[in-house]
């Protein structure tokens, strides 16, 4: 049942969301954004296991954040932006609530600032 002026979500967009919380994943996009890389590649800076970064790299792959390719004997990870692009979409229904915040903040900072100023003279 669709909900009338509600934002249908993406269906991968749990997913994305859910894979982003970790910073480990985190970390993984950012170094795949340099280039696709190996679990080896990836886990040596990181300081973690070959079996946990493709436990990492399974997560990424099933929110479509990541595509795994076959180069001989090893499966490099690869940057895939169409899944975090929808998220940022998602995040951009959100700006006009938050420019709107922010001017108030700014606007009752202002305020304080010459009631504040007005005191030391």
């Amino acid at each position: 049942m669709e909900q009338i002026g509600y934002i249908q979500d993406q269906p991968n967009l749990d997913a994305v969301f859910a894979a982003l919380a970790n910073s480990t994943r985190r970390s993984i996009l950012s170094r795949l954004a340099d280039g696709s890389a190996s679990v080896n590649e990836i886990a040596a800076p990181l300081k973690i296991s070959q079996p946990a970064v493709s436990r990492h790299l399974k997560v990424l792959e099933q929110a479509g954040l990541i595509d795994r390719g076959i180069d001989e004997q090893r499966r490099p990870a690869t940057l895939n932006a169409e899944s975090m692009a929808a998220a940022v979409d998602w995040l951009k229904t959100f700006s006009e609530f938050w420019e709107t915040s922010f001017g108030q903040l700014d606007n009752v900072l202002n305020d304080m600032k010459l009631t504040t100023g007005n005191n030391d003279e």
